[in-house]
């Protein structure tokens, strides 16, 4: 699978649970990797790109958890 579509999925993965769940790395890393079929490098790689991009940032709170930037 492209990188560009695990990106896509991450996205629509953090997107969904906005204010119901905060997910960690590792919860996206695991969902996304049994769902998709790559290795959990890959999908953090994807992840760390999407850091990187600002499109995603990490939180803290009692815990590392990935978001959605506010706008």
């Amino acid at each position: 699978m492209e990188k560009e579509e695990v990106k896509k999925k991450i996205y629509e993965m953090v997107e969904k649970s906005m204010g119901k769940k905060k997910l960690k790395s590792s919860d996206i890393q695991k969902t996304i990797s049994a769902e998709v079929g790559i290795s959990r490098d890959e999908v953090k790689e994807a992840l760390r790109d999407l850091v990187d991009d600002g499109t995603l940032i990490y939180t803290y709170f009692g815990g590392s958890f990935v978001e959605i930037p506010p706008k």
